[in-house]
């Protein structure tokens, strides 16, 4: 029996992506933020319901329309082929997949493992980090991802260390973050581990990572960057962070079917991560042994280099400042109204795309459900309301590379109505 064995790590992208991006005169990786014929090519990629204005992104990215192809034909070939495939031809392609992924993030393949998403790998690194004893402290911040924040409270119990939390200034600024992490490792000298939110999934606001890593670094303290909104939305290069331990999604700004994380472990640190006791004894050495994942969706995994091309011919520095000057086009322009706070700084190394707001007096999680309700109902806008920030409730915009100016406009049109309607004084 012959089984014709399609090139998946080849893909449809390079073929459908560069149609819309020759048209272009800004051209490959150099899109003027502003070039909205360019972009309304790239939109034209993705198939988004025409029910509401999608302005709810953060969950997970849609994935552009040649992706989506790749996905398909993933499916079927891995549902064909079944084990006679996976048992012996897809090691080597998802060696591939992982080589691609790691040259994209500019590390070395035996530094990083699949995942399912980023909380997968974040977890692997906080529940297998080995050199907690009781008696020392782990840091963690308001704006952390709840279920990061969840592992970390876990290690009391586990290691018996003390938890120490912080809330984050706001109004927030780059030089005050640093100072905010520094009085709290001199205040807790027990710190030994400090989970670090490279963009926040509540607000948006962006760490100087490399900066508190470095203090942290000099203060005998190791972090954990949690990045799974940070890689495809800021730009910026991962290795300039010198971050030791990282997780990611490929699912969110990357735009890789659901299902696909990352996780980063430098080679020099591997054995102050121990391996999963579900993989067995395996090899010590090996980084995808300090994750067990089970079975995943190798479809999934098998399309992002797919994924990555279509990103690439976008680039990452015109990927980024689109979405900031869609976020700055109701974020900055709004900023002033009186009873709006906008959570995040006008300060670009401190936003990406998403950022969230508050109506003056409106703190409570109800609250923020019946603000993101009145935008739905009342002016089709679809956000979300987020929870677990110091200073209150929120409402959550994200924007994507679908996302166009005129619906940024409604958005503003709708918060200079609800805002003098909702604001207490």
């Amino acid at each position: 029996m012959t089984i014709n064995r399609r090139n998946l790590m080849i893909g449809v992208a390079a073929l459908s992506v560069a149609a819309p991006l020759r048209a272009s005169p800004s051209g490959r990786s150099g899109a003027k933020p502003d070039d909205e014929t360019y972009w309304r090519q790239i939109a034209a990629q993705y198939d988004v319901t025409p029910d509401i204005i999608q302005l709810e992104n953060g969950n997970w990215g849609i994935m552009a329309r040649p992706v989506l192809t790749a996905y398909e034909r993933a499916i079927e070939r891995v549902n064909r082929e079944n084990s006679f495939y996976s048992r012996r031809a897809m090691g080597p392609d998802l060696r591939a997949v992982r080589n691609r992924v790691a040259a994209a993030l500019g590390v070395d393949a035996d530094e990083i493992a699949l995942t399912r998403n980023a909380t997968e790998a974040l977890q692997a690194l906080i529940d297998g980090y080995n050199r907690l004893r009781p008696g020392d402290a782990v840091l963690q911040a308001d704006l952390d991802y709840d279920s990061i924040q969840g592992c970390f409270d876990g290690l009391k119990a586990r290691r018996g260390v003390d938890i120490v939390r912080i809330a984050l200034p706001e109004p927030a600024t780059w030089q005050g973050l640093i100072d905010t992490y520094a009085r709290a490792f001199d205040a807790n000298p027990r710190v030994r581990l400090v989970l670090l939110t490279h963009l926040s999934h509540r607000t948006g606001l962006a760490l100087p990572v490399r900066e508190i890593v470095a203090m942290a670094r000099a203060r005998g303290i190791d972090a954990i960057v949690d990045a799974a909104h940070s890689w495809g939305q800021l730009d910026f290069a991962f290795a300039d962070l010198g971050v030791d331990f990282a997780g990611f999604n490929l699912h969110k700004w990357m735009g890789a079917p659901l299902g696909v994380g990352v996780m980063y472990l430098r080679k020099t640190r591997i054995h102050d991560i121990v391996p999963d006791p579900a993989n067995g004894p395996g090899d010590a050495q090996d980084v995808q042994a300090r994750v067990h994942t089970g079975t995943g969706d190798f479809a999934a995994q098998l399309t992002v280099p797919d994924a990555l091309a279509f990103q690439d011919a976008i680039g990452t520095t015109a990927r980024a400042a689109r979405l900031r000057l869609l976020r700055d086009q109701w974020a900055e322009r709004l900023r002033g109204l009186d009873g709006l706070e906008i959570l995040t700084p006008a300060d670009p190394r401190l936003h990406g795309g998403i950022t969230s707001f508050r109506i003056r007096g409106r703190v409570s999680v109800a609250d923020n459900m019946a603000i993101a309700r009145s935008l739905l109902d009342e002016f089709g806008i679809f956000t979300v309301h987020r929870v677990g920030v110091a200073a209150g409730a929120c409402v959550r915009v994200t924007p994507a590379l679908f996302t166009t100016p005129a619906q940024i406009d409604a958005l503003a049109t709708a918060l200079r109505t609800l805002t003098p309607r909702l604001a207490r004084a």
